[in-house]
């Protein structure tokens, strides 16, 4: 008898040891999450605050919001994407590309702020920045998720007079249009490959020299008007 009230005598006391511990754990991991919760959700109000503000078009307030909600959470994607397009629709290119570049050093998977970026870049002039990183977009997709930066990619080799880059893209459109059997799409992109062999003759696209610029554009008119 003397034994069994020992073993219970050392058995208690471990027992309620290792609630009082799993309570603290407990307690301690909820002390962690919620003042990562409550950011997080103060930040998403900050930034339903700035969407509101930018709809009244009261932009520097929604400029503000935004960056509220950034200091609150540096990692909210949301917050990034919105101030990055609020300075491209007021004319700021260079604050945007900053605000795209911060939230990638951030964020790196954020497909939305490299595509954000390359349009600012665009509209600084700084070309081939930006259709690297369009070109970056759509290799981080999947193949038939690529297609719209890919028609945009080929649009802006066009522009530049890079004619046998914008054939090197449309003959994976082109590609791209036969694997998911879509025959209006495969239609135009046969005719744009075969217009842009005509503008390289032939060359390696690879080693071709550039046309002038513009003047692809217009002879890539010409030929779709003649139907290819």
């Amino acid at each position: 008898m003397r034994r069994r009230s020992v073993t219970r005598r050392e058995c208690g006391p471990r027992r309620r040891s290792s609630v009082a511990r799993a309570s603290a754990a407990t307690a301690l991991a909820a002390s962690l999450v919620t003042p990562i919760a409550i950011a997080s959700s103060s930040a998403d109000e900050l930034v339903r605050q700035a969407r509101a503000h930018e709809a009244e078009h009261d932009d520097d307030v929604a400029v503000r919001r935004y960056m509220e909600a950034l200091a609150i959470e540096p990692g909210n994607a949301a917050a990034w994407l919105g101030l990055g397009a609020l300075r491209m629709k007021i004319g700021e290119a260079a604050e945007a590309e900053r605000v795209y570049s911060s939230a990638l050093d951030r964020v790196p998977s954020l497909q939305a702020a490299l595509e954000g970026r390359a349009r600012a870049r665009w509209a600084m002039g700084r070309h081939d920045a930006a259709e690297a990183d369009l070109c970056a977009l759509a290799t981080m997709r999947t193949a038939q998720a690529s297609v719209p930066a890919l028609l945009e990619l080929a649009e802006w080799y066009a522009a530049d007079g890079r004619a046998p880059a914008a054939l090197a893209v449309w003959r994976r459109l082109r590609a791209l249009a036969v694997e998911r059997s879509d025959g209006p799409s495969e239609l135009v992109a046969g005719r744009m490959v075969r217009a842009l062999v005509i503008l390289v003759d032939g060359a390696d696209p690879a080693s071709s020299p550039l046309e002038p610029a513009g003047a692809t554009r217009h002879a890539l008119a010409a030929i779709a008007r003649r139907g290819g």
